[in-house]
């Protein structure tokens, strides 16, 4: 790694939704000590920075992304305490923790709010966005809620409306008050003093926005914000950061993550989510799975930030299905394919995540019922549509396609009862397939998705092609096939992988030919391509000259 190359240029990121993961007090939450008595499976897998969801103290209306105290720790995951042994405990094996950074929004339970309902006069007031009602008394204008429904609330006790665009229990914050913003300053400065690696920001595309003009994502004064904060707070500090960023284009990404920018490390962008929605009813109804349009949109971020910014790399988040689910096949392919999508997506260029349980092939939960459901975007979406006339039975077969709580049944470590989460009730169902999927299980195959994983960390770190390669397309519009080629100084790597069942015979381009050795691979004995290729079933191999 070149000496100017930033230590998250190698490394390989690992997202942790707290309340899944490791149970350590039997009260069906997971918790910090619990996090902190697995840090070994993460040292293990050659993890070098763990993005943590919100364990900050919280109502837990949206299971932590609703904050009311920046400073505190959510008593059912720990303590003060517990999170600066976290730190410490994390550091001491090489991995730093990454904090989820929300301030587009807090809790109503928060102080700020709770003094800023109490008068127009009050210093806090102009911490969040009011609007006086419109001459009919309704709210101010006709912006929709994320989660479904207006995004204003009317307050009795204040006497107008807030601006809320999640839940009605997460008012928005008003960045256009520079005693808020410094005020979220001082609080970041406070955790990276304690240790923490970065933060990943959460919808951080929408601090800008501009209510009255109907603005919510990426308004006029966003990356002004962004770049006072990087001043602030992050310039200086060899720390790593990424904000989520839904509307974020590759003609804007360098806005963020340009080597002058004075922003964001990266960002995490969607499109290659999005494209696989449909365009009325969003995730709840997704389209057939569609390689070539997912293709597309990978190659164009790739070469989008070929010279400048950086990517992020992700199937799966807390937000999003389990990969094997939606990409690879969860029955009788689930190992081979689970690999594929890591081999696919790690020799990208940019920073991959792993989403926590993505490294044992973990699936979609199988809702049968609509109260096995603990989200509350599903909930309240279940409302809307059924309402307008969605049938049940249609609603859930989206839900069990795309519903948050896919990706938030607990973590399956083993085969025992609630697949050692937990020795008590669990807050959502554990998937019953733990009894065959899980990490014990992994562990004991020498061949199995962890030592993949575990192995494309490994050359993420040692090989300078795989992290600062740049990237060329092949057989883009290959409707089974993904291929790609790496290339840095004198090194290169082919890449080609069979996003089917079926086994697919294909003839190589003459640029992505190559002889040498496989240095990640679900199926034994390739060691070239060229001429005609037959792709196993979900086969992905990863060839470096030799």
């Amino acid at each position: 790694m070149s000496q100017t190359s930033p230590w998250w240029h190698a490394a390989t990121a690992y997202q942790i939704y707290p309340r899944s993961f490791c149970d350590s007090d039997g009260d069906g939450i997971g918790d910090i000590p619990g996090i902190i008595s697995r840090l070994d499976h993460l040292a293990d897998l050659g993890v070098g920075f763990v993005w943590l969801s919100p364990v900050y103290r919280s109502p837990m209306a949206d299971n932590g992304y609703d904050i009311a105290d920046y400073r505190d720790i959510a008593p059912e995951f720990g303590t003060l305490s517990d999170m600066d042994r976290l730190i410490a405990e994390a550091r001491a094996r090489g991995i730093g923790i990454v904090m989820d950074l929300v301030v587009n929004h807090s809790s109503d339970e928060h102080a700020w709010f709770r003094q800023a309902r109490q008068s127009r006069d009050d210093p806090y007031r102009d911490f969040y966005v009011w609007r006086d009602p419109a001459p009919d008394g309704g709210a101010p204008n006709d912006l929709q809620s994320n989660f479904g429904g207006p995004a204003w609330s009317y307050d009795e006790v204040a006497g107008q409306y807030y601006l809320h665009l999640f839940d009605r229990k997460q008012p928005d914050l008003n960045w256009q008050n520079p005693k808020l913003r410094h005020a979220i300053y001082d609080m970041m400065n406070w955790w990276l003093d304690r240790g923490v690696a970065g933060f990943r920001m959460d919808v951080i595309d929408l601090i800008g926005k501009d209510p009255d003009a109907g603005i919510t994502a990426d308004g006029p004064d966003l990356h002004p914000f962004l770049r006072e904060m990087h001043d602030a707070t992050l310039k200086g500090r060899d720390v790593v950061t990424v904000g989520e960023a839904w509307s974020a284009t590759p003609e804007g990404a360098l806005k963020y993550s340009g080597r002058d920018a004075g922003e964001l490390s990266m960002v995490f962008q969607f499109a290659h989510i999005v494209q696989g929605w449909d365009e009325l009813h969003g995730k709840w109804k997704p389209r057939p799975f569609d390689l070539v349009a997912l293709k597309k949109v990978l190659a164009e971020w790739q070469l989008a930030l070929a010279e400048d910014g950086w990517n992020s790399l992700f199937w799966s988040n807390h937000d999003l299905p389990r990969a094997v689910s939606k990409y690879g096949d969860d029955g009788r392919f689930r190992v081979v394919s689970a690999k594929m999508l890591a081999t696919a997506l790690h020799m990208m260029k940019g920073t991959p995540y792993i989403y926590q349980g993505e490294e044992i092939g973990m699936t979609n939960m199988p809702f049968t019922d609509i109260s096995q459901f603990r989200d509350i975007e599903t909930l309240n979406f279940h409302r809307i549509q059924t309402a307008a006339g969605v049938t049940p039975g249609d609603f859930l077969a989206g839900a069990n396609s795309n519903s948050r709580d896919n990706a938030r049944t607990p973590m399956q470590w083993d085969a025992t009862r609630h697949a050692g989460f937990t020795t008590g009730a669990p807050w959502i169902e554990v998937n019953p397939n733990h009894a065959t999927i899980n990490v014990a299980a992994d562990r004991a195959d020498p061949d199995g998705i962890i030592a993949h994983y575990r192995n494309l960390s490994r050359l993420r770190r040692e090989l300078a092609v795989m992290r600062e390669g740049d990237f060329t397309p092949y057989l883009e519009d290959h409707p089974k096939v993904m291929a790609y080629a790496r290339r840095h100084a004198e090194a290169r790597i082919s890449v080609l992988a069979n996003f089917t069942g079926e086994e697919v015979a294909v003839d190589i381009p003459e640029g992505l030919a190559i002889a040498g050795r496989a240095i990640s691979a679900n199926y034994p004995g390739r060691a070239a391509l060229s001429g005609r290729v037959d792709l196993r079933p979900f086969e992905a191999v990863a060839i470096l000259e030799t």
